[in-house]
């Protein structure tokens, strides 16, 4: 499966790619410093990395000799559109059953 068919939710399904992008909501971090973190050679945190940034979840910037990685909000965008339907879905479902009750609470009281 290459990279770019892999949707937002594939890319966060990976427990290491998940660790990542928590180690990023504290600071940015170089490669070789989150590489510290895992008990996998760097090439394989490199990969990781790499299929974050493809997503759109995190940028790379050079500089000087090191690679700093920091949190984009595009791959969360994804996340989120997914997320607000769902939850204009229930708001809806949560207000028919108001007003279901409001109902029921007149027609008792009539």
């Amino acid at each position: 499966m290459s990279v770019n068919s892999l949707d937002a939710f594939q890319v966060i399904a990976d427990p290491s790619r998940r660790r990542i992008l928590m180690m990023l909501t504290e600071d940015s971090k170089t490669v070789g410093s989150l590489a510290e973190n895992f008990d996998m050679s760097r090439p394989a945190v490199s990969k990781h990395i790499k299929i974050l940034e493809d997503a759109g979840f995190i940028s790379i910037h050079n500089i000087g000799r090191e690679r700093y990685c920091m949190l984009k909000q595009d791959g969360f965008d994804q996340l989120q559109e997914w997320i607000n339907h769902f939850d204009e879905f229930w708001l809806g479902r949560l207000k028919k059953l108001e007003q279901l009750l409001k109902e029921r609470v007149s027609g008792a009281e009539s």
